[in-house]
């Protein structure tokens, strides 16, 4: 979700009716792409969680090309977004289970007392 908040913002600052919006980088096609890029991965990444991996990598680099072709990223917030939610979305695992606690177990095969005390 962060990394589909990310890519939004940088299209509303985009058509921002600022004074002063800072123009850095290529206009143009290239200004309204990598937002695209950046929202469509951060659907791909909500529906197809297969292939989380090759969209947050696809996503991290959309992020870091939008600090040269969107406002400075969206004026930092957007591509902090974008970045932190690519990188939320490497280290997902949905299809694992979650993990239980690991217990020790001496030689006979009894649980051994916990250390924490737990």
């Amino acid at each position: 979700m962060l990394i589909l908040f990310g890519g939004a913002e940088i299209l509303f600052t985009l058509r921002a009716p600022l004074p002063i919006v800072l123009h850095i980088g290529i206009q143009g096609l290239a200004g309204y792409l990598v937002p695209a890029v950046m929202v469509l991965c951060g659907l791909l990444i909500l529906f197809n969680p297969a292939q989380r991996l090759f969209y947050s990598i696809l996503a991290v680099l959309a992020s870091l090309g939008s600090w040269l072709t969107s406002n400075l990223g969206g004026f930092l917030l957007g591509m902090l977004f974008g970045v932190i939610g690519s990188c939320l979305a490497f280290g997902w695992l949905p299809d694992q289970p979650p993990r239980r606690r690991w217990l020790r177990r001496d030689r006979t095969g009894r649980k051994a007392a916990d250390p924490a005390g737990v």
